[in-house]
């Protein structure tokens, strides 16, 4: 079919006209009969045909059915989007030159049926161009991108009604807190949001003047397109909020009457619209607003909107309230410091009115559960926003206390604790008045936050500790915790020092830290002490193990880590990890001083003295990190580490490179001299001080060390030594820090070796260019964006197979950790990672071994690399491929080697929710695959390895045949249909001749759903 595209479209869009009792005229102005607003035509813009269509109640004359033939027609140009509007199409420009002005030019249409599918057409269309897109937000959000949309890939029809399942304006906007006005987002200068762009203001014209009309679905059909419009433009409605105000409040304001029927459905089966409905579609088109625009543009309509979102808080039915208090939390970032749109005693007036309405729901009984939940959210926004000195004159004393008193009580309730621990948090991270809260308050709240640490919910628990670290960081809150809340908390939080959950235990920690700075002896005991060292045996790393090294810190800057330092040198010593614990006692060692009881001289001493490996190896750990954190007053010098790269041992030479690099990265120039000089002789002391030099270049940041005096002489000399075998990783992953840190001196030097004759100086760069993307920070983005593509593109053609291996996996860590980078351009990647996805036989060879002939797959790593990709792509951008040509690919993978099956049969479980309708087309093809695995029986004289994967195959395919089957059971009952018959014949057999491991895996699959 992707042959006749074109074909197709030309075809729908001259049908999407047809009407033989009309003549049509071709040359209307503005995009064929869009037309000015001084024109005279009447004001809904659809000229003296639409009185006659009201009263014939939508031209269902049995003797005029041409509606239906534009309606098909539509419809083709839906699915056409729908399936092809995440590539070419859509990249081309095909759909917004010649598809997006004939839907506009037809928004004229008298029948309303036909009507709603052009508008859920165009809807649709501006959804794909948003699709993957990363808009950037304001400077209060919680992270610094936000995917302009997070849904759920369907082709299922939606026109009229509501469509907020499938796009979730909550997730891009409402969790933030809107710190500062949304800045203008630019219009690109091409692409497909460009063509939005230059389209927006033709469908916002028509689109008012259609809000100006009596028929709710046809209003609330625009108000989507206008909000999914502005949600992808991430605002571009600053010059037309005129035309749209009036119509958009009289929606927010729908009479109680209208909002509990239903509105005439049209002729042809079009979606019927309710006066909730249409209220639920505005409040969210005014969320969008509030959240994208500047509050300056906003400003002028508060008076307008305010009263209205108050009475839909009011409303009786849930849905309309719960999405008015959204509404009304987006209000407040508005009227609130820093946007305070509007004069001071005006946002007073409003934000007295919003926190009574928000606080009444909270507290009405017969509110519902949700209503009440977002109300708490909603009210911890208004409280943290006027927490701060600039917005505390905007909310009396009094309202504030009765607000947080109530967020107490919810705190202690069941059903509303999860939202109360979220207000609270909001509240204590943005608090800087000291009289905004109450000493009593803050203790019983933290003692219940703690009391919360008990249960069984490990999202309550998470939450309640982030609030709690938020009040204990919070410096006005800290200072009102007494000494018995101090140590309540400390009890509470003693059962969470350990390393079942890292991610609690790392909050766990800085809350501590923060107790022992306030006070220290009521924090700091055996209890503590013991715990400590039981952490310090764990797999530390990363976060945690900074966390746990600031907190070692604190207990020796306050003098009581002597304790603490007995502890570790005799109940853990060498029995734990001689990396961490080392650095936990040359982190103690240095920040307690002479309060600890051992002198750095002590373990210079050990090193020299000790007789077995892991007592060397602990004793340079301690002196490394000792080093590190005296900087240049350290006294140690870099011969007393390399003397024992010629240790006999394997451990010690590793050991001593390591700490090395950790006490040159602060004292770099007494150091760093001494290990560019060695780095000319070869051997294992070469290898050993590229670590050197990668500890170095991985805590420069956090020494602020200026190494730019150095990075020539270094990159010279990592150029030079990374060309052995053993050499390559370590080597690429300094060359890719060394980036890092000057990216433009270095990035472009890494464009240019891409082309460099020598594969392996290109597979070098490969992994160098895969390291800058996961350690390096937004401000590497400025280089990075401009370079990423253009370097992926050669990368992925490089002649070498394991380049191209090394390449994938590179594109892959760049879908993990630059998607706003990546995204964009995946049309120009996908179809490189595609090709290498497919069995190539030239890459297949014959073995000869003894007696026997063995096949070798060159291409089978390169291939396993490209589905990983496709998986973590799948996961992160798929709107943005065609899902036609990833199942193609999936299928074809059902049949490769085993190691491909098992991807394969993860991303199948993955495109059940992804794309349930691909799935169901796909089940008799899948179900060819699967039967041809189950029947695959091993030789007799088959090596063991090879009846385990044979076993572990039919597993998984067991496992996705139950998951298939309960996502669509019905399709067992498909005998009578095209589609469906195989998979049943499938079902069938499997459950007669595998019935008891069906019957096993059924069971399985429902124990780890449940």
């Amino acid at each position: 079919m992707r042959l006749f595209t074109e074909e197709a479209i030309e075809a729908a869009l001259r049908y999407i006209n047809y009407d033989p009792s009309l003549a049509i005229i071709e040359d209307d102005e503005e995009m064929g009969g869009i037309q000015d607003e001084d024109d005279e035509t009447d004001s809904n813009g659809l000229g003296g045909e639409e009185d006659d269509f009201e009263e014939e109640g939508g031209m269902s004359d049995d003797d005029n059915a041409s509606w239906k033939v534009r309606r098909c027609a539509a419809k083709v140009l839906y699915t056409i989007i729908s399936t092809r509007g995440s590539g070419d199409l859509l990249e081309n420009g095909m759909l917004y030159e010649k598809v997006a002005p004939a839907l506009v030019s037809c928004f004229r249409e008298r029948e309303e049926n036909v009507r709603l599918e052009i508008l859920a057409t165009l809807a649709s269309l501006v959804r794909k161009t948003g699709e993957g897109v990363t808009l950037p937000m304001s400077a209060g959000t919680d992270s610094g991108y936000v995917a302009a949309s997070h849904t759920t890939y369907s082709r299922k029809r939606r026109r009229g009604g509501s469509n907020a399942d499938l796009f979730d304006t909550h997730g891009a906007f409402s969790s933030s807190m809107g710190a500062n006005s949304p800045a203008v987002s630019p219009s690109p200068v091409s692409g497909p949001r460009a063509d939005l762009a230059r389209l927006s203001s033709p469908i916002i014209r028509g689109v008012a003047k259609l809000l100006k009309e009596s028929s709710l679905p046809t209003k609330q059909a625009g108000i989507t397109l206008l909000r999914d419009m502005v949600i992808v433009q991430h605002g571009g409605l600053s010059d037309h909020l005129n035309q749209l105000s009036d119509p958009i409040i009289d929606a927010v304001k729908t009479s109680s009457a209208l909002a509990g029927g239903s509105t005439t459905t049209s002729t042809g089966g079009a979606a019927s619209a309710t006066g909730s409905s249409l209220r639920i579609e505005a409040l969210q088109f005014v969320s969008a607003i509030c959240d994208t625009h500047s509050s300056r543009v906003i400003a002028p309509y508060i008076g307008k909107i305010t009263p209205g979102v108050i009475a839909a808080v009011k409303d009786k039915y849930y849905k309309v309230a719960s999405e008015a208090i959204y509404t009304a939390e987006s209000l407040v970032k508005v009227i609130t410091p820093p946007r305070s749109a509007g004069t001071e005693q005006q946002c007073q007036a409003y934000l007295g009115n919003l926190f009574d309405v928000i606080l009444d729901r909270i507290t009405a009984h017969d509110a519902d559960l949700e209503v009440r939940q977002r109300s708490m959210h909603a009210l911890g926004v208004l409280l943290a926003r006027t927490s701060a000195t600039a917005g505390a004159k905007l909310l009396p004393a009094s309202k504030r206390s009765s607000a947080l008193d109530v967020l107490y009580e919810r705190l202690k309730n069941e059903t509303t604790r999860i939202y109360a621990v979220g207000a609270i948090d909001s509240v204590a991270a943005s608090t800087l008045d000291k009289d905004s809260l109450k000493p009593d308050w803050v203790r019983n709240v933290s003692l219940e936050l703690g009391a919360q640490l008990r249960k069984s919910d490990r999202i309550l628990r998470g939450s309640s500790l982030a609030a709690l670290k938020n009040i204990v960081v919070n410096p006005v809150a800290l200072a009102n915790l007494d000494d018995k809340t101090i140590r309540g908390l400390v009890e509470m939080l003693l059962p969470l020092l350990n390393a079942i959950d890292l991610s609690l235990l790392s909050l766990a920690l800085v809350v501590l830290t923060n107790l022992v700075k306030r006070n220290p002896k009521r924090v700091v005991d055996g209890k503590l002490d013991s715990a400590l060292c039981t952490v310090v045996l764990a797999p530390l790393g990363g976060a945690v193990l900074d966390a746990f090294l600031i907190l070692v810190s604190a207990i020796g800057e306050q003098g009581v880590g002597g304790a603490l330092m007995q502890g570790f040198l005799k109940k853990v010593g060498v029995t734990g990890e001689p990396t961490i614990v080392g650095k936990a006692i040359g982190t103690l060692l240095v920040s307690g001083g002479s309060t600890v009881g051992v002198k750095l001289d002590d373990f210079a001493t050990e090193l020299q003295s000790a007789q077995d490996d892991q007592r060397k190896c602990l004793a340079l750990s301690i002196l490394g990190e000792a080093a590190f954190r005296l900087g240049t007053s350290s006294s140690l010098r870099p011969n007393l580490f390399i003397t024992h790269f010629k240790s006999k041992s394997e451990q010690v030479p590793r050991a001593a490179a390591v700490a090395l690099g950790r006490a040159g990265a602060g004292n770099v120039p007494i150091y760093l001299p001494v290990i560019l000089k060695d780095m000319d002789k070869s051997g294992e002391s070469q290898y050993l001080l590229l670590h050197s030099i990668k500890e170095i270049l991985q805590n420069a940041s956090k020494t602020r060390t200026d190494l730019s005096p150095h990075t020539k002489e270094i990159w010279k000399k990592l150029l030079a030594t990374s060309q052995a075998e053993d050499n390559k990783a370590v080597g690429a992953e300094c060359i890719g820090r060394l980036a890092i840190i000057e990216p433009g001196a270095f990035l472009p030097l890494l464009q240019g070796y891409l082309q460099d004759p020598v594969p392996t100086v290109r597979g070098m760069v490969i992994q160098a260019v895969r390291f800058t993307l996961a350690d390096s920070d937004e401000n590497f983005d400025e280089f990075l964006r401009p370079n990423l593509i253009g370097m992926l593109k050669t990368m992925l053609n490089d002649t070498s197979l394991e380049n191209r291996r090394l390449a994938l996996t590179t594109l892959n860590s760049a879908t993990h950790n630059r998607p706003h980078i990546i995204l964009p351009h995946l049309a120009q990647l996908l179809p490189l990672v595609m090709k290498e996805s497919k069995i190539k036989p030239e890459l297949v060879r014959e073995v000869q071994m003894g007696p026997f002939r063995h096949k070798v797959d060159d291409g089978l790593e390169i291939r396993k690399s490209a589905y990983e990709t496709l998986y973590a792509l799948m996961q992160g951008a798929f709107a943005r491929i065609n899902p036609i040509d990833l199942y193609d690919r999936v299928i074809a993978g059902l049949e490769d080697e085993h190691d491909i099956k098992v991807l394969c049969n993860l991303m199948l479980t993955k495109l059940i929710m992804l794309d349930p309708e691909e799935t169901v087309r796909r089940l008799d093809s899948i179900a060819e695959r699967f039967r041809t695995i189950l029947a695959f029986k091993p030789k007799e004289n088959a090596v063991k390895q090879e009846v385990e994967k044979a076993q572990e195959a039919s597993k998984g395919v067991l496992r996705v045949t139950v998951t298939l089957h309960n996502a669509f059971p019905a399709t067992v009952g498909l005998a009578a249909t095209a589609h469906g018959q195989a998979w049943k014949g499938y079902w069938e057999w499997v459950a007669k001749d595998y019935k008891a491991p069906l019957q096993a895996m059924e069971q399985d699959v429902k124990n780890q759903a449940g």
